[in-house]
């Protein structure tokens, strides 16, 4: 399985939305549109995973395209930095 980045999306869409552009290009196994946690609004961006196939196609064919006025953008998504288990630092003797 692989992550795509979905960027640039217009604040009305919808995970809806989203899953059904990525399944005219393949099978979508999840869909996340990233919301805000006070207003619980749109942030203009998901995460579509798909196969390792379709997800190559889906960059191809989708980014840079027009969506509800909108130009994708579209790439594989990458991992978040692991935190270190460090102390924070910074704190005084």
């Amino acid at each position: 399985m692989t992550k795509l980045y979905v960027g640039n999306l217009p604040w009305s869409a919808t995970e809806d939305d989203v899953r059904e552009l990525f399944s005219g290009i393949g099978e979508v196994q999840s869909a996340n549109l990233i919301l805000d946690r006070e207003t619980r609004r749109s942030r203009g961006f998901a995460f579509v995973e798909m196969s390792q196939g379709d997800a190559e196609k889906a960059i191809s064919q989708l980014n840079g395209k027009d969506f509800q006025g909108r130009d994708l953008r579209i790439n594989e998504a990458m991992d978040k930095p692991k935190r270190s288990s460090g102390s924070g630092g910074g704190g005084r003797w």
